[in-house]
């Protein structure tokens, strides 16, 4: 299978990566560094820092070389620029983008995004740079934005649902979420990329295995549940992990069900508007008591865990099978097994 490759990227002669998430920054200057490698193959390198860098650093990496004709300058930290050095580089901002053909340099600066040295970025734009802004990756949405442009960055696309997941299991780690992307595309070929598919791929990953594990106990099954709980188990994945990922969708359908009771606003619920509709169309059946049940249960599961000579596995199977029941005690269960309950009207 052909291995995944950037579609044709935007770079001027004086390109800006402003603000951001921190690892996509330094990604995004990695990528317009790449293509201008690839632009320019004869050029040097030169890296500066503008905490540091003089107005004659900057003038001597832009200018051509005996030993090569044409160059590459990353200049970081670009908002702590000396006026003199950010009037210089505005100057040759000017004098690239009025030939562009004839420039023998391409400049990639990365700025903080904040208002400090903001004039610098304004003045070079205004003179003719790219500015590539850099999402900051702190909102849910923002995360599932930045999955459907990755794919489309590499000449494909991505299901909302599918985006959704790998926010859901990897939106705390944007490298992950970033490498993750290239290698479905690397390794299908389907366009789009759709759910079931992101599911099969990430099998092998024990935050996405628990996710699954607690949307098959939420829905009901049980049995299927254990089973992929089991399995799981025996591949080397700690029974707490999956535990905590159960906990973690209980505590979504929680808070879906305290918004549809009016008890708490959306906003106030804390958790993305995909995943809370989400967890709303789980509700119907479910009490107060039952879920209280099976947050207890859980508990009793987390304490084997991590207790010396307790049977977690046994208090995770009891803890799923409370979770698909929707807290009400089964046959052969003891009402203790589950918690209390008192005569709370169901969740509609």
């Amino acid at each position: 299978m052909e291995a995944c490759r950037l579609a044709s990227m935007q770079i001027s002669q004086v390109n800006i990566v402003f603000g951001g998430n921190e690892f996509l920054a330094s990604q995004a200057v990695r990528d317009i560094r790449h293509a201008a490698r690839e632009a320019m193959p004869d050029a040097e390198q030169t890296d500066l820092d503008a905490r540091t860098a003089t107005n004659a650093d900057l003038v001597q990496a832009v200018s051509p070389s005996l030993l090569a004709p044409r160059s590459i300058v990353v200049i970081d930290n670009l908002q702590e620029a000396d006026p003199v050095v950010a009037q210089s580089l505005v100057d040759i901002t000017k004098r690239m983008m009025a030939n562009p053909q004839q420039a023998d340099a391409i400049i990639i600066c990365r700025h903080d995004g904040g208002q400090k040295g903001k004039g610098i970025v304004d003045a070079l734009v205004k003179a003719g740079a790219w500015r590539d802004e850099v999402p900051k990756l702190d909102k849910p949405q923002a995360k599932v934005n930045f999955v459907r442009q990755r794919f489309e960055s590499l000449g494909r696309h991505i299901d909302g649902r599918a985006a959704q997941l790998l926010v859901g299991v990897m939106g705390e780690n944007p490298g992950e979420l970033y490498a993750m992307c290239e290698q479905l595309c690397a390794d299908f070929d389907d366009d789009p990329i759709m759910l079931e598919r992101v599911r099969q791929y990430m099998t092998a990953n024990p935050q996405a295995k628990g996710y699954e594990i607690a949307d098959v106990a939420i829905s009901g099954d049980a049995p299927r549940s254990i089973v992929m709980m089991r399995s799981v188990v025996e591949q080397g994945v700690a029974p707490v992990s999956i535990v905590g990922s159960i906990a973690t969708e209980m505590r979504k359908l929680a808070k879906a069900a305290a918004v549809s009771a009016g008890s708490i606003s959306v906003q106030q619920a804390g958790i993305p508007e995909w995943q809370l509709n989400r967890a709303r169309g789980h509700l119907r059946g479910w009490t107060g008591p039952g879920m209280a049940a099976c947050f207890e249960a859980l508990a009793k599961a987390d304490e084997q865990c991590k207790t010396n000579g307790g049977d977690p596995v046994y208090a995770l199977e009891r803890a799923i099978e409370c979770v698909a029941a929707k807290g009400v005690p089964q046959q052969g269960f003891a009402p203790g097994d589950y918690g209390m309950f008192g005569n709370a009207g169901r969740i509609r």
